[in-house]
Parts: C-alpha cells; sequence; structure tokens
C-alpha cells in the first residue's frame, strides 16, 4: 500500500510541474513574433511552373513577416479543381483569397461565393476582368507592354529581312492574350511603316509547357520549313520550342521569350533563345500581401497595380551573376 500511495503521489506531483496552464505540446509564440493576423488562401494557376512558384513562396514569406499564415496550392490548370480549392478557402474562413485564376470565366461563380461570404479576393499575374464579381486589386506583370518589348525584340531579332513567324500560345489565360495583343499590335505597325514584312503564319497553342510548347514548333516548322522566328508566351513553351528546333536541325530559328526564369535567362546566356521581357514574381508576391493589409486597414486600392517588365538580352545574361 505505501509503494502504491508513493508512487500516485510522486506521478501527481510530475504532472503538476509538468503541466502549468497549457498542454505541454502547445505552441509557444518566440519572443517578438507578430500576432497571427489570419490566414491567407492562394490558389495559383499551376506550382509546376517556377514563376507561379516563386509568387507563392513570396507570399509565404512576406506573409510570415507581417504576422499571417498562409495556404498554398496549385489549381493545375484545372478550373474545376480550383474551384474546390477556393470553397475550400470559404470553409476555412480565410482572410483573403489569392488567385491567378485557371480560367477568367468559368471561375466567376465560385469567385461570387467568396464575395457573397464577405473575403476579400485579389489576383496576381492573371486578372479576372468579368462583371458580376469584385475583386480588390490585380498585381500583375504589364502584360501588354511585355508583349510590346517582345515584338520589338523579334523585329530587332529578325533584322532587314523580316520573314515568317509562329506564335505559341496559351488562349485560357489573360494574362497570356495581353502579351499576344501586345506583341501583334508592334509587327503590325512595323509592316505597316512599309519595312520587310513579318508575317506571323501560324498561332497554335502551347499550354504554357515545354512538352506542348515543343509539339507546337514541332507543327509549325513541318508547316513552315522557312520559318524564321518564334515568339513563346512564356519560357517553359520557349524552352521546349527550342527542342524541337535542335532536333530538326533549325537551330537558326529565333525564339523570343517570356518571363525570365532562370533556365529561360540562362538559355538566353547560351544563344538558344533571343531575349525575354523579363516579369519580377518576387515583387508579386510581396505587393500582393502588402495589397492585403492595406485593404484590411480600410485603404481604397486602384482596381490594377502593374509592374513593368524589363527586356533581356544575351548581353544582360553575360553579366547576371546569377548564371553559370
Amino acid at each position: 500500500m505505501n509503494y502504491r500511495f508513493f508512487a500516485l503521489i510522486s506521478c501527481t506531483l510530475a504532472l503538476l510541474a509538468g503541466c502549468g496552464d497549457k498542454p505541454a505540446n502547445s505552441a509557444v509564440s518566440q519572443p517578438g513574433a507578430p500576432k497571427s493576423q489570419g490566414t491567407i488562401g492562394v490558389s495559383l494557376l499551376t506550382l509546376d511552373n517556377p514563376f507561379f512558384k516563386v509568387i507563392g513562396d513570396n507570399i509565404t514569406a512576406e506573409g510570415r513577416k507581417r504576422g499571417y499564415d498562409s495556404i498554398i496550392v496549385s489549381g493545375d490548370k484545372d478550373v474545376a479543381k480550383q474551384g474546390n480549392q477556393i470553397k475550400d478557402f470559404i470553409v476555412k474562413k480565410v482572410s483573403a483569397i489569392v488567385l491567378s485564376p485557371c480560367d477568367s470565366k468559368s471561375i466567376i461563380p465560385v469567385i461570387q461565393e467568396a464575395n457573397a461570404a464577405g473575403i476579400p479576393v485579389f489576383t496576381v499575374d492573371i486578372p479576372c476582368n468579368e462583371p458580376g464579381v469584385k475583386i480588390v486589386t490585380q498585381i500583375a506583370t504589364d502584360n501588354y507592354g511585355g508583349g510590346k518589348e517582345a515584338g520589338r525584340a523579334m523585329i530587332e531579332a529578325l533584322g532587314e529581312a523580316g520573314g515568317k513567324i509562329a506564335v505559341l500560345h496559351f488562349k485560357q489565360a489573360e494574362s497570356c492574350l495581353l502579351r499576344v495583343k501586345g506583341f501583334r499590335e508592334v509587327i503590325d505597325a512595323h509592316n505597316a511603316g512599309g519595312r520587310a514584312k513579318i508575317e506571323i503564319v501560324s498561332e497554335l497553342e502551347s499550354g504554357g509547357a515545354k512538352d506542348m510548347g515543343y509539339k507546337a514548333a514541332e507543327d509549325s516548322l513541318q508547316a513552315h520549313s522557312d520559318l524564321r522566328g518564334i515568339f513563346a508566351i512564356n519560357d517553359p513553351a520557349a524552352l521546349g520550342a527550342r527542342a524541337a528546333l535542335e532536333k530538326a536541325g533549325k537551330t537558326h530559328v529565333l525564339i523570343v521569350g517570356f518571363d525570365g526564369q532562370p533556365e529561360g535567362k540562362q538559355a538566353i546566356k547560351d544563344g538558344k533563345i533571343y531575349a525575354d521581357p523579363i516579369q519580377f514574381p518576387d515583387k508579386m508576391g510581396v505587393q500582393i500581401v502588402d495589397a492585403i493589409i492595406r485593404h484590411s486597414k480600410g485603404e481604397t486600392l486602384p482596381a490594377q497595380m502593374l509592374i513593368p517588365t524589363s527586356l533581356y538580352r544575351k548581353v544582360d545574361a553575360q553579366k547576371d551573376p546569377e548564371l553559370k
């Protein structure tokens, strides 16, 4: 009996000493850590593309610095999947929702659900400019201006001879529609000036991915053996196109891409891509968190905040300390 009594007393004292006011496994706030302000739910077009991963990583990092948790998920270019992700954010009662829409039109009903739930919605990179939805603000590259830069780069690359070119598109994304619009306008203005014509002979779907970019470039080469240039709406599509050119022995065909991802910049340095209007996804991630905080304080934000591109050529790549 004495043994059992003392054992019971010992265990009780140990439990009292170890418990305090909180469970032993409860999170303890670090000194100086900001108080949690809530959670940001983020659904991006795809995390297979490093561009969107940089956006997500910077939202997470900036949000943490400013007191927010983040949930980052990939829509995988599937509007139904993205819709379910947004519904999940609504159930979780997140503080804000950030989207790069997989399809700006098809996503309308679920954005309206978030609006009805009183959760502010922001878009990053890809806008949703459709009627019937409330978007606090859009943080994006100036895709239209970047498309114009790409057009000027193509004119520069082809020189006085002009020639036939292909466009590798991704029509599902409004940002890419803007890029191609700007590109076409510059090419059309060039042709109207009476100089050697640059003729867009094909516009094919690239999916914004290497495999589809490869196939689109391959199809363009088969239809137009005298192709001189390719404008690809992002680096993955441009790199896929380059692989197709190498296989066909057509490496003289000049590629203008878009993005400025590390692999794309390295290809520019290696002479495989002529130039890229480069984007700044790190800035997008930081600015979207700042916009969420400003909105939470009652500030009225502009409908969109655009970040200009910068044309990146081989001479820039040769001075880039981040490249091999």
